[in-house]
């Protein structure tokens, strides 16, 4: 069936009724075939759901599309435990059960190394799930607004909203438009309870909340971090410079959680939110945080990177570690090193270890957790990655035996893949968060390198991502 919406020229959609959904895609997307054998990417639906789609958008080879009827719920199907779920851009997969998400990243991982690669694969070790599929990030990030998101369901009932203040996620593709959240299944206790208490005593006591819109407002962001340790950090970042509300709302803070260790606050002016180029100002405890892994301790302050999912990240490390399988003779480059926290876990294996990051910050918290954790033969050095790891600098700092790179989710720059390929070390170890970009990098190695491993790791549950470990030895 095909109809024309009047208020769009020329803009023809379809509905195809009674269609099956198949399998899923790049993005978390749900995969189904329209009459004419088309893909129809959808948004809103599991594989095995039968379904009534009407398309969006038309391209040349596919349809882009949305479940507006569902004749058969599939056996894939789980209830989504949070009441954002559809609305909130967040948790995708939460309607998908979580060994389902587990086959489906799994497949997605081997059809990007086979497809994208075209690599002869080993016998694949199975994904390693997460144990906590729920509350099991370390780090989330709220916005405040003015401009609070009214559901289907408040507009429908008539009420009058007079305070639209919101403290939540972005809805997707609305960037001034914020969901305002009660309980967030991501983050454990006493995060939900910090933010809505933070949201009252601000909407409580008449301290405004920002409009990204036209720029104004006191409330902007909120970072919570909730270590492993039990440390917890909060930064709050207003957008105006008032003294007085400022301090109302963190001395209020400070009473109503006497449990934080780091409560900071960053004034951001400027067009958008990001902290790091901003000072970042303590107002009570520490300018830090700690995070612990088999007796090893990392610094964390509000600018760090660390992997968001404490507990799978230690297993994710002990795979990495497994493949490189180090003796204590040789000598491993870490790329792309970040801040440093594989290296300092595989040291002990090591006879030394250097590290590469471009990001500077990254490379003073590597340094400072290296000499906090009185780990000696760690080297780290700064610098964009295709420029620093060059032929003069394998001279200076000795060809490895062993390389481990983690890159971005745009994989290797081609140069860095090149020099690899000039060097030739006995194993690579290729720790991705895009299997798409590793799959293409393999490819240019695999005249000279053949996989020996590969494991996926799921490090965030309810979505679609998900991280993959090669292992490669050279021909």
């Amino acid at each position: 069936m095909t109809y024309f919406c009047p208020m769009a020229r020329k803009k023809k959609f379809h509905l195809f009724e009674n269609i099956e959904v198949i399998d899923t895609a790049a993005k978390g997307k749900a995969v189904a075939k329209s009459p004419d054998g088309r893909v129809i990417f959808l948004s809103n639906a599991v594989p095995g759901d039968i379904v009534d789609v009407q398309t969006g958008r038309k391209r040349k080879s596919f349809f882009e599309g949305k479940a507006v009827k569902f004749h058969t719920l599939s056996d894939k199907r789980t209830e989504p435990v949070c009441d954002y779920f559809g609305v909130c851009g967040g948790c995708k997969w939460q309607n998908m059960k979580y060994d389902k998400q587990l086959f489906y990243k799994q497949k997605e991982v081997t059809n990007n190394l086979i497809r994208i690669g075209h690599l002869e694969l080993p016998e694949i070790t199975p994904i390693a799930g997460c144990e906590d599929i729920y509350f099991y990030r370390n780090k989330m990030e709220f916005s405040f607004s003015d401009s609070r998101w009214l559901t289907n369901e408040e507009i429908k009932s008539g009420q009058d909203f007079d305070n639209k203040s919101a403290c939540g996620f972005h809805i997707p593709r609305m960037w001034d438009k914020i969901l305002d959240i009660d309980k967030c299944h991501l983050q454990e206790d006493p995060s939900n309870d910090i933010r809505n208490s933070i949201r009252e005593f601000a909407k409580n006591n008449d301290i405004s909340f920002f409009n990204p819109r036209h720029q104004h407002g006191l409330l902007r962001t909120l970072m919570i971090r909730i270590a492993s340790t039990g440390d917890i950090m909060i930064v709050v970042q207003f957008f105006e410079d008032d003294k007085e509300k400022r301090e109302l709302l963190l001395n209020y803070v400070t009473e109503k959680f006497p449990e934080i260790t780091s409560l900071q606050y960053v004034i951001n002016n400027k067009g958008n939110d990001t902290i790091y180029d901003q000072d970042v100002i303590v107002f009570k405890g520490e300018d830090h945080i700690f995070e612990e892994m088999e007796g090893l301790k990392f610094k964390i302050n509000a600018k760090s990177f660390y992997q968001t999912n404490s507990k799978q990240a230690y297993e994710l490390y002990k795979i990495t570690r497994d493949f490189a399988d180090l003796k204590g003779d040789e000598l491993v480059y870490d790329l792309y090193t970040g801040t440093g926290t594989i290296a300092q876990f595989i040291a002990k294996k090591a006879k030394k270890i250097v590290g590469v990051e471009s990001v500077p910050e990254a490379i003073e918290d590597a340094k400072e957790n290296a000499k906090l954790n009185q780990i000696d033969n760690v080297e780290f050095f700064v610098g964009d990655m295709a420029k620093v790891f060059t032929k003069e600098f394998i001279q200076q700092n000795g060809n490895p035996d062993v390389i481990i790179t983690d890159p971005p989710r745009d994989g290797m720059h081609k140069k860095v893949v090149e020099q690899i390929l000039q060097i030739l070390p006995k194993k690579i170890v290729y720790v991705s968060c895009n299997s798409a970009t590793q799959a293409r990098d393999l490819a240019l190695m695999n005249e000279n390198y053949k996989i020996i491993k590969t494991q996926a790791v799921d490090m965030f549950p309810q979505t679609h991502h998900v991280e993959n470990v090669v292992l490669l030895l050279k021909r």
